[in-house]
């Protein structure tokens, strides 16, 4: 794209913004001046004369991820972290129940997994335990360290994390992680209800454990195997199904980690304080508390030091806090996550019927508005995600090209050909398969002649989200297709994902974002019988590669990248979603904290972290 182009496209981008507030009844502008315009090429200028860069555009390898310490730290004290969300979280805090990520930034700070990771995502021997995998490569011998114990005094045992992979395989589990142990020799005898006892797993003392899996696979050297305890003593008493609800996970919850969880505000605040008896030694810090800042107010919380540190700042604000902020320094790196389209295709059926979110699996609905792969791709042709990125994060988020991203060097193919903004191409799609406006309204009827109305949810936070839905809505609109906002509206955080989750059919297509994780094996969120599986996508194609990817034949590092090299290919053949932005994350961080690292939760050093005195630094 030239760049007189892309300046012309960004001004266009903010006009159908803008046009389509005044229709709702807003200003035209934040002047109210209504020259559009004026207004956009004003935004740029002031974006770039307020920024440290020239072009108002920034790149994520010019940030760090480590804090740069300004001084020792004090014994004590408390740090003030702040969870950005325009909602609650929901307040399932335990690892083998939660769902939203929300839930897992309040656990980080009082739990954590056995096994820590390096920064290529492998695991080390530096966590609470131990391990090693046998010659076969399908057996994990996992020692838990003899110092390791919960909050209340107990020791982690072998069968606290035996404990973990039977509640998760057992027919009552209404959680999504079944896939996370599914490969453990005799879990689908067991979760058949075949058979009381797993066979893969062996407790050979107090401390140590075996479990072996049906083949070997290359993501058991790298975050692929489940390693989070769940307390014995204190949930085998407790129903599996009423676990998630209980007292046990939203009130009292238990862990391992450097903090231990104090008071809860439901969904709003936490406050923890230090456990002395910390595996790794007692932490520097006294308390820490949590509470949930809007994306509207962070800045604000950060300019007065009521936060220190959040989990991710809104990379659309950053150009106007850049220079303001003087008291936080900004941490970057390229995020583990990606925003994406998704396409319904199908519905979610559970091997349970009365347990709608138990295990089973996807079935594909060949009637579904979009199962026509040539209405998916037109619809990817149409938008141009590297503009989204620039307009609205300055750089800082970019368009996607594949499914598996750049957090992962060795398997992201960025030589696969996607489709790229081009609505001249999409057009000709839509043309060719029969989508064409019948009635003269400006918008495309089905191959069949009949009215085709794209519900399209998305959810709310930030002063983007609307903008960006809307931009979607309105390139979706230039290539004649009409789709509109499930509801007339934005959904918060829980409506939505309770609703995508639910196969609502209302929803025909859906923006949302996914955290990866740190292993590159993709069953989880788009294999068969995958919860997560949200587009409810399937094709023997898809299950052999996904297979391949995590088979014996995958512990060749060249032989898997191959795979997931095809396996790239046939997802942007498909299409069953596409990604919109790959994402960098941005983490300001008071000038008091000592410590801090955006990695630091991939190998929990929490108990590092300290201030450098009692009072925020302020501007």
């Amino acid at each position: 794209m030239s760049k007189s182009f892309s300046k012309w496209l960004l001004a266009l981008m903010l006009l159908f913004v803008l046009v389509l507030a005044a229709c709702s009844g807003g200003d035209d502008s934040e002047d109210g001046t209504g020259d559009t315009d004026t207004d956009a090429k004003t935004e740029e200028e002031a974006t770039e004369e307020e920024s440290g860069s020239e072009d108002g555009i920034y790149s994520i390898d010019d940030f760090s991820p480590d804090k740069t310490d300004e001084g020792e730290p004090i014994d004590g004290g408390n740090l003030n972290f702040g969870l950005v969300s325009d909602t609650v979280f929901e307040g399932v805090l335990n690892y083998n129940f939660y769902e939203g990520n929300p839930d897992a930034e309040v656990m980080k700070f009082f739990n954590e997994s056995l096994l820590y990771y390096d920064n290529n995502f492998n695991y080390t021997q530096d966590g609470p335990a131990e391990w090693e995998i046998d010659e076969a490569g399908t057996t994990v011998t996992i020692k838990i360290r003899d110092n390791v114990n919960w909050h209340d005094g107990e020791p982690v045992k072998a069968e606290d994390l035996a404990f973990a992979y039977e509640v998760i395989g057992h027919p009552e589990y209404t959680g999504v992680r079944y896939y996370a142990v599914e490969d453990v020799v005799g879990m689908d005898e067991y979760k058949a209800g075949e058979t009381d006892t797993i066979e893969g797993l062996e407790i050979v003392d107090e401390k140590t454990i075996k479990i072996t899996f049906k083949e070997p696979n290359p993501s058991l050297l790298a975050s692929g195997m489940w390693t989070y305890p769940l307390a014995k003593h204190i949930y085998e008493d407790i129903p599996i199904e009423k676990m998630p609800e209980d007292d046990a996970t939203r009130v009292n919850p238990i862990g391992y980690g450097p903090f231990v969880v104090d008071t809860i505000v439901p969904g709003e605040s936490v406050t923890y304080t230090a456990y002395e008896d910390y595996w790794q030694g007692a932490p520097k810090l006294d308390s820490i508390t949590l509470k949930v800042v809007a994306p509207e107010t962070v800045a604000n919380a950060l300019e007065t030091g009521e936060i220190d540190v959040v989990d991710s700042f809104p990379t659309d604000q950053y150009p106007d806090v850049e220079q303001k902020l003087t008291n936080v320094e900004f941490l970057g790196q390229i995020d583990t996550a990606y925003t994406y389209i998704g396409f319904k295709l199908g519905k979610w059926v559970p091997d349970d019927p009365d347990k709608p979110d138990g295990a089973g699996s996807v079935e594909m609905d060949p009637d579904a508005k979009m199962a026509d792969v040539n209405l998916r791709r037109a619809m990817w042709y149409a938008v141009d995600n590297d503009a989204v990125g620039e307009r609205f994060y300055n750089g800082l988020r970019w368009a996607g090209s594949t499914l598996i991203i750049p957090a992962f060097p060795d398997y992201h193919d960025d030589t696969i050909e996607t489709p790229s903004y081009d609505p001249e191409e999409a057009k000709r799609i839509l043309d060719e398969a029969g989508y064409e406006d019948t009635d003269g309204d400006g918008f495309r009827e089905t191959p069949d002649g009949e009215e085709l109305v794209i519900g399209f949810a998305s959810m709310s936070g930030g002063d983007t989200a609307e903008p960006i839905a809307n931009y979607y809505i309105q390139a979706w609109e230039q290539v004649g297709l009409k789709v509109e906002l499930v509801d007339g509206r934005l959904m918060e955080f829980n409506q939505f994902y309770d609703r995508v989750e639910a196969d609502d059919p209302a929803i025909d297509i859906y923006q949302a974002a996914w955290g990866t994780g740190y292993d590159v094996d993709q069953r989880g969120l788009y294999g068969r019988t995958a919860a997560y599986n949200y587009t409810r996508y399937a094709s023997e194609k898809n299950d052999e590669l996904l297979a391949a990817g995590a088979s014996e034949a995958a512990m060749d590092i060249e032989y898997r990248k191959d795979i997931y090299r095809q396996w790239q290919e046939l997802m942007v053949e498909e299409v069953p979603l596409f990604p919109t932005l790959y994402r960098s994350v941005l983490v300001p961080v008071n000038n008091r904290v000592t410590g801090w690292s955006i990695q630091t939760e991939w190998n929990d050093a929490f108990h590092e972290v300290g201030v450098t005195q009692e009072d925020p630094v302020l501007p």
